[in-house]
């Protein structure tokens, strides 16, 4: 048994952003129903993995209902940022999808990262049902946010920091 479980149904806005420099940035998710915000602490690598997860799923979607009208990620960016409190809940272990297709709600889940003498069904546990619309703006900004970070050295793919980069690749020599 979780050591909570909150369901947020419906959710009225959900959203993820980064606090700080690049290289120093902390990335959140959150939720907010009425005046309740929930924020959990996710990783930058989870940010970009559920940003192309979202698209992917959606599509999938989109070919198993083709009745549905498809639904625009344009956001305003002003209303994509946090919000305080930045307390987060937990930080986000596994995050995934679902879709209910007689409400036309996604549902996106995130558990806590659990510690090894935990069971998973132990953590805690966060369900977001969103219309798709809101999920698709999420994406959309995900991966704008998770692209405002250092830049990516092209040969070894690593993030360079603003001081100089040490590339593992070049091994001292020219190419």
């Amino acid at each position: 048994m979780p050591r909570f479980e909150i369901e947020i149904d419906p959710c009225d806005h959900v959203t993820a952003d980064a606090i700080g420099q690049p290289g120093q940035r902390v990335f959140f998710l959150q939720a907010w129903q009425g005046k309740k915000t929930y924020t959990i602490l996710i990783e930058k690598i989870q940010l970009s993995a559920l940003a192309e997860g979202i698209e992917r799923f959606l599509g999938e979607v989109m070919r198993q209902y083709p009745e549905l009208q498809d639904v625009s990620g344009d956001y305003v960016e002003e209303e994509m940022h946090v919000r305080p409190p930045l307390d987060p809940l937990f930080r986000a272990g596994e995050i995934g999808l679902g879709y209910d297709a007689e409400r036309d709600r996604v549902l996106l889940f995130v558990r806590e990262v659990y510690a090894e003498e935990q069971e998973a069904e132990e953590a805690a546990l966060l369900r977001i049902w969103c219309t798709r619309q809101q999920l698709r703006k999420l994406a959309a900004w995900g991966a704008e946010v998770v692209s405002r970070g250092r830049p990516i050295c092209p040969q070894c793919g690593e993030p360079m920091d603003p001081e100089g980069h040490f590339c593992v690749r070049k091994n001292g020599h020219k190419s």
